[in-house]
């Protein structure tokens, strides 16, 4: 078995980096550069996590040959495996663990993982980030927006960087060699994904946890599926919006650039990005407009109107997709609660659902359906809550207590250590795989789950744009050396933490010795992670979430009376999508000629007031621009109706704007007339 546990492990982790890179990024459509970036960052941070546990049964194994042996060496903290040389008495005490691995693998391993992975995330994932945002029209353009808008950021690393280094040569009075630069950068770095990393691990901890125990609340579950409905509708309003502005001056653009222009490649280029439907429509506006000459605009503009266009068009299809999946979430839960009250013991769906497999058809029947849905799922939430929770006490306990090396007070220290006198290595590797796993998950789910205004947001459904899966990328480089050196420290195997004179795994003997640092090592890396505590109850009071709501960032709050009110608007919306469903399959089902029939669909309060906008935008534009009877007959063609006007009045013909449209329409006619005598 020597090497085949890691090479396993290796094939293993990238086909899970490569299920979720196809999960959030779309392999078809986004650049090449971006992908590889990715999964090249997201494998390179998950075999650290995975091989951890083996690089810490064989270093166990070491020391116990090294213990029974003749001791013809000092161990020191740069000790490596490699050069230990056991005695045949040792050998025969020490059992090899089933996954150990050879001597002198894993240092160079480590070598490559580690400073491939800082690499990625301090030099060329921000340089990519800027590439794929860029809106230039060739490569060299892209390259020139991306150093100049990273001018500032590399600058300002590398001022931090020489000013800690004028420091440390200041205060240690040590000649400067390429180990101890090397030391430097390592403590940099680390320090500041600990920094983060508390942050995240603080939230994660405990909202993990939660959401388990309140997913078992069917009636939670539907309230706030209600909430993010009436979110998510006011987010496609917005969008909808955001791409008919661009749209706008888009057409505006392709109108005035004609097919000999030198920038009608750029346009060319322009066009190519927007949604088909728009595509057409521009072709038909520039045949009608071609007496009509505007004004040709600048390459920096149509490089700005381009970066726009990409931006946009991406939201729309985020919030499109999105809206899709909340409503058949929705819908799931209405037919559960249905279900529930139901004597026959048969799950029954309201919609029919085109989203099962072969398998899925197979196994999960509607009476399996209805006792795991009905019986079993919320039972088994809790559980599963209750023993999240007690991990979550235990990683709060050991952060707090880690320190402590007599008596032994960091719970997954005890374990491992007990484990080590029995030397039972599957104990030992399972022990480590769930605990560093457990917190793998509190930090990188809250990467997957936090959003920045918009900037950074990771969607499944191959919905994640190129900067935020960069974005991700970079943070998961930055955060998981840091996390595997903290839990090192956890279960006292970083002599650096526990001041004890043991052979080092060799993944700490590749961050160095960090005595040259005495305020990090002996300070920092010991006190800093106490304050997950306070995190934690930040987290369990939802101090965080009201913070953000009083900010106008609107959260799910329970006991707030807006919330109460998305709610109740969520509930409507889901209503009326579900009336719209149910008549357009009836009407497929009706014949042939039914599935040509087109039903409008419902629209939240935003979406309302959004469109009440664009008709009042569209008459002030029409009186602006005083124009002559035979131009007034335009067409506003959507899927909500049309307006048209004329000498006469203004016509509005719009089908069932939720029941006030009419006299919407009426006041604008009203409105348009007196402004046409004037």
């Amino acid at each position: 078995m020597s090497g085949a546990a890691l090479s396993a492990v290796v094939v293993l982790v990238f086909f899970l980096a490569l299920y979720l890179l196809q999960r959030y990024g779309d392999l078809r459509k986004q650049q090449r550069m971006v992908l590889f970036g990715t999964l090249l960052s997201w494998y390179l941070c998950f075999l650290i996590v995975f091989i951890l546990p083996l690089d810490v049964s064989t270093t166990i194994y070491n020391q116990c040959v090294y213990d029974h042996s003749n001791h013809t060496f000092p161990v020191t903290q740069g000790t490596q495996t490699n050069q230990i040389k056991p005695s045949s008495s040792g050998l025969k005490r020490c059992e090899k663990p089933w996954s150990y691995i050879p001597d002198g693998v894993l240092p160079v391993f480590w070598r490559v993982v580690y400073w491939t992975s800082q690499f990625l995330t301090w030099l060329l994932l921000p340089f990519m980030q800027s590439y794929a945002r860029s809106g230039a029209f060739s490569r060299i353009g892209k390259t020139k927006t991306a150093l100049i808008e990273n001018a500032i950021y590399y600058g300002s690393y590398l001022l931090i960087f020489i000013s800690l280094l004028i420091y440390v040569a200041a205060r240690t009075k040590w000649e400067l060699t390429w180990t101890k630069l090397q030391i430097i950068c390592i403590t940099a770095a680390n320090t500041w994904g600990l920094f983060l990393l508390v942050l995240l691990l603080g939230y994660g901890l405990v909202e993990i946890p939660r959401s388990y125990w309140l997913s078992s609340s069917h009636g939670y579950l539907l309230a706030k599926t209600y909430f993010k409905v009436a979110k998510l509708a006011t987010e496609r309003a917005e969008a909808k919006e955001n791409l008919a502005d661009v749209m706008e001056e888009v057409a505006d653009v392709n109108e005035s650039v004609r097919y000999n222009h030198s920038l009608r490649r750029c346009v060319d280029t322009i066009l190519t990005k927007c949604p088909t439907e728009y595509q057409e429509e521009f072709g038909r506006n520039v045949e009608s407009s071609r007496g009509e000459q505007n004004t040709a605009p600048t390459k920096r503009s149509l490089i700005n109107l381009h970066k726009k266009v990409i931006v946009v068009v991406q939201k729309h299809n985020q919030a499109q997709v999105q809206w899709s999946i909340l409503l058949d979430q929705a819908f799931h839960l209405e037919d559960v609660a249905k279900s529930k009250t139901s004597p026959l013991r048969v799950f029954t769906h309201s919609l029919p659902s085109a989203h099962h497999g072969w398998i899925q058809r197979f196994f999960c029947t509607p009476t399996v359906e209805w006792y795991w849905e009905c019986v079993f799922r919320q039972g088994f939430c809790r559980l599963l809550a209750v023993l999240l929770c007690l991990l979550s006490a235990a990683v709060v306990w050991s952060e707090c207590t880690f320190f402590s090396t007599h008596p032994v007070l960091s719970l997954f220290a005890v374990f491992i250590q007990s484990a080590v006198k029995q030397y039972n290595y599957i104990c030992i590797e399972m022990a480590c795989f769930v605990s560093i796993l457990f917190m793998c998950v509190c930090v990188y789910s809250t990467v997957f789950r936090i959003r920045l205004f918009n900037y950074y947001h990771l969607v499944p459904h191959h919905q994640t744009d190129a900067y935020s899966l960069q974005f991700s990328a970079m943070l998961f480089c930055r955060l998981t050396p840091p996390l595997c050196l903290n839990f090192l420290g956890l279960i006292h195997m970083d002599s650096a933490i526990s001041h004890q004179d043991r052979i080092q795994t060799s993944y700490t003997s590749i961050m160095g010795s960090m005595q040259l640092l005495p305020v990090i090592y002996d300070g920092f890396y010991i006190y800093y992670p106490m304050l997950v505590l306070l995190l934690c109850l930040a987290t369990f009071y939802n101090l965080g979430s009201r913070c953000l709501n009083l900010l106008g960032f609107h959260q799910y709050i329970t006991d707030d009376d807006l919330t109460a009110d998305l709610v109740d608007e969520g509930k409507e919306l889901i209503r009326r999508e579900g009336k719209y469903r149910k008549q357009r399959t009836e009407k497929i089902g009706d014949g042939p000629g039914g599935s040509a029939m087109k039903l409008r669909q419902p629209h939240s309060r935003t979406g309302l007031v959004i469109q009440r906008c664009r008709i009042i935008g569209t008459v002030l534009r029409l009186t602006e621009r005083k124009m002559s009877p035979g131009e007034m007959g335009i067409g506003m063609s959507s899927r909500q109706g049309c307006c048209r006007t004329t000498p006469a009045m203004i016509v509005c013909q719009t089908e069932d704007l939720l029941g006030d449209a009419t006299f919407l329409c009426h006041l604008l006619c009203q409105a348009s007339l007196m402004m046409f005598k004037r």
